[in-house]
């Protein structure tokens, strides 16, 4: 594949405006350094923050824009100092791919909150170089925020694992919700959500997810093993299943009100938000006050975490529930995502895709 020292191009699917309609982009990928992993991806989910950054939601989007951050590839090379990974190692790649290394997050395995953290795509590297995702063919990624995928587990059904699956384990790891016995809640059973539903359930917990429809009730229930099915709009339901949860785990990314799934929470209980929201929401302070109950947020996982939860999913037998499409259908993809028509993520088989059509 070339000498470490020389520069690659590779071709990726971007967008180009807010449009955030993608095609075929040639780039040239930075030089492989002393501490890089060079990755030839063979899959990537789409999540829906990807629909956030091409159609510049969040109003920080940079164009052209190759995303992708649950990128699962083939270790090709490695650099001269890598001691984790070598070449034809199956490994995964999530949304950050560098960190300042001084601060306290970065000093307690904490560098998701890093506040110089530098995302896989939308983002700059320290040399001044845009950071492109991987809807792509490969990638150059620093070897601390690479993870080695356990022997024996599929590619495709991991990659959510490294976006949406340690999205729900780490804040159950966090907040000491782990331990069997707890009663959960799934708000939303979309990529992240159904994900929470089986890792919680591995905890044994006892699970309710939360909907606004019945339509996924038998899917739940039957297929994905939750315990309670609630549908947000039946106020008896609610009413009857007030202060019955130790936990939320709030999945849904567009606005929503939170005074419903409050009530459902039991005194000190958590409402854990995990959907990226670009409005404001809203509540009433005795929600929280009587009951003591908080309403915090959590953000994806650390490295560390990540390596624990594709261990544990491994150890428990957990995968996700994947549609796999090639890379010229993925603006059919992502315009499906946008109105939840999956079940339950999109992975693009980017190895056996032709990239530049």
């Amino acid at each position: 594949m070339g000498s470490l020292e020389s520069e690659r191009t590779t071709t990726g699917w971007a967008a180009r405006d807010p449009s955030g309609i993608l095609s075929p982009y040639t780039y040239t990928l930075r030089n492989t350094g002393p501490e890089d992993v060079f990755i030839k991806v063979t899959c990537c989910g789409i999540c829906h923050t990807d629909i956030h950054q091409t159609k510049n939601d969040l109003g920080m989007s940079n164009y052209p824009m190759v995303p992708g951050h649950e990128v699962v590839g083939e270790v090709v090379e490695v650099g001269s100092d890598v001691t984790k990974f070598r070449a034809g190692d199956v490994v995964g790649v999530g949304c950050v791919v560098g960190c300042c290394r001084s601060c306290r997050p970065c000093d307690t395995d904490n560098e998701q909150y890093c506040l110089k953290k530098i995302w896989s795509y939308n983002d700059v590297y320290t040399d001044g170089n845009p950071t492109q995702g991987g809807f792509a063919g490969s990638m150059v990624v620093d070897q601390k925020f690479v993870v080695k995928i356990p022997d024996g587990m599929n590619p495709e059904q991991v990659a959510p694992l490294l976006c949406a699956g340690v999205t729900v384990y780490s804040p159950l790891r966090h907040f000491g919700l782990m331990g069997s016995g707890l009663r959960g809640g799934i708000l939303g059973l979309g990529g992240v959500g159904h994900m929470g539903v089986q890792i919680a359930k591995a905890m044994g917990h006892h699970v309710t997810v939360i909907s606004s429809s019945d339509k996924k009730k038998v899917e739940a229930l039957e297929h994905l093993g939750a315990d309670e099915y609630l549908v947000s709009s039946d106020t008896q339901g609610m009413q009857k299943a007030a202060e019955s949860l130790d936990y939320i785990i709030d999945t849904v990314p567009v606005f929503h009100p939170l005074e419903p799934y409050l009530a459902l929470l039991k005194l000190d209980g958590k409402l854990i938000l995990t959907g990226v929201i670009n409005t404001p929401l809203q509540f009433i302070s005795p929600m929280i006050m009587l009951g003591r109950k908080s309403i915090t947020g959590s953000f994806i996982g650390s490295m560390k975490e990540t390596e624990e939860m594709l261990s544990f999913c491994k150890e428990k037998n957990l995968s996700s529930m994947i549609e796999v499409v090639k890379m010229d259908y993925i603006n059919t993809a992502m315009e499906r995502l946008e109105k939840n028509d999956v079940r339950y993520r999109f992975v693009v088989d980017v190895a056996g895709s032709k990239l530049d059509l």
